[in-house]
Parts: structure tokens; sequence; C-alpha cells
């Protein structure tokens, strides 16, 4: 990537990436974000969610280079000083992320449909449990799935909730995604599924006034829902940017030998 690249700075509004913010502020020539030909991003990953959903809802995509001023950071890139932002940029690894497409109608009807990076994650709203229809490509997989819910991953979501809810990770680039189930009760042993990123999952829920049920497309919820329909939208993959040896590829490797 060339160092004359046009860059814009977006910066979270937290303290902690304001206050970084001030070296970057007068290094760079920086340009208005309408302009760029690439954002770099300072806060954690929060932020840059934040910002590549932004991009996606205003169907301006460009290659996103984050500095993690935030927490984990998985998405980010460390804050150093010992190159310039226009050399780290020049030398930075490009990695695409093919975002999903969620489309939900509620019980009243109510039609929504928004992106996820991470993952789409059907949830229970009361104690009761959640029961659900599972298909895969328009053909019935699973008469009835019962327990708090299920979600489909993402490879650079796998790390994240579908972890934690025991799914699999799965590498960059492979073309897949994850179903995993959360807190199954029956089939209480189905562990979930990895499935070609080509394919188009369907939920109904069953029962839907007894087990009301919501659909979180990363950090956007939608209550009630009868239907969801995920699919991988390929013509909206984002760009993001890493440091050699840095990469989230690297990342993706290093959870899967952590003791």
């Amino acid at each position: 990537m060339s160092n004359d690249l046009k860059l814009a700075l977006v910066v979270s509004d937290s303290i902690k990436a304001q206050e970084g913010a001030g070296p970057l502020r007068d290094a760079h020539d920086w340009v208005p974000a309408g302009e760029a030909e690439a954002l770099v991003v300072l806060g954690g990953d929060g932020f840059m969610l934040h910002v590549l959903h932004e991009m996606l809802d205003k169907n301006w995509i460009r290659p996103c280079y984050g500095i993690n001023l935030g927490t984990v950071g998985f998405l980010m890139n460390k804050n150093s000083h010992k190159r310039t932002i226009a050399e780290r940029i020049g030398r930075a690894r490009k990695i695409g992320v093919r975002p999903l497409e969620m489309r939900a109608v509620t019980q009243d009807d109510d039609e929504f449909s928004f992106y996820a990076i991470n993952e789409v994650s059907l949830l229970r709203e009361t104690r009761q449990t959640a029961k659900l229809e599972v298909k895969i490509n328009g053909k019935v997989r699973m008469a009835e799935l019962a327990g708090d819910g299920v979600l489909v991953s993402t490879p650079a979501g796998s790390t994240a909730y579908n972890l934690s809810a025991n799914g699999p990770i799965l590498p960059l680039g492979c073309n897949m995604l994850a179903l995993t189930p959360i807190s199954p009760f029956r089939p209480r042993r189905w562990k979930g599924a990895i499935l070609p990123d080509s394919a188009e999952v369907e939920f109904r829920v069953r029962e839907p006034g007894k087990r009301p049920v919501s659909v979180v497309a990363d950090q956007k919820e939608i209550r009630d829902v009868r239907d969801v329909r995920i699919s991988t939208a390929r013509d909206k993959e984002l760009t993001l940017l890493f440091d050699p040896g840095a990469s989230l590829e690297e990342r993706i490797f290093a959870e899967q030998f952590q003791a």
C-alpha cells in the first residue's frame, strides 16, 4: 500500500483514545473521512465495529487500520511509535472480512435488515426456553432446537461470543460459518455445525407468543421476532489492515493454542 495514501483519523470518544490521538494529529497530513482512501481508527474493538457498521450503512467502504487504545484490541494493532503511521500502513497486510446480512420479521410483521461482522444471535427473552426450527438452504435440518438460543458466526467473530458458547474457531479465508447452540436443552448433545458461507440459514420461532425471542446482529437488537434469515453479504467485503506478524489470522491461530 502506497505511503502517500490519503488518510483520515477517526478517534473514539474515550479519554484514553482522545489522549492517545494527540501525538498522531500533528504526525500526518490528515484529510476528511469523505476524501480518504483509508481510515486510521483509534479505540477498541467496539469502536472499530461501530466504524465498520457506519461504512456498511452508508455503503462507503474503505480499508481500516486500527490502533488499540481500548481493552482487548483483537481487531486492532499495537499502539507503537517506532514507525510513522504512513510507514505502518505502507507495510500493513490486508485481511478481507465478509459480514453477514440478517433479515428479520417480527410477530407484528415488521421487517428489519442489519449487517453483522461478528455474529447474529437469537436469544430467549424470558425464562421460557426458546424453541427454533432450523433450515439450511430451504431444507429443515432441525425441526426443534430448544435452549437459550443459537448463533451464526463469521470466522472473524468465531473467537468472540461463538467461542464463549463452545463454538469452533474458524480460520480466516476458510469460507465457512459456525452454527452454534447456546445452552441447548434438546437435542442436548448437539454441538452445532460448520457451514459453507454460501449457505442461507433460516430460523422460525416456535410458539413465539409464549416463548419470545430476540435477534442481535452484533450490537443491534430486534425483539419479538418470528422469522430470521441470515446469509453472507459477499458484495460488502470489508478490509482490515494489520502490522506484519500481527494479523487477525495470526491471532485466531494463537487462540487455538492457549493453555
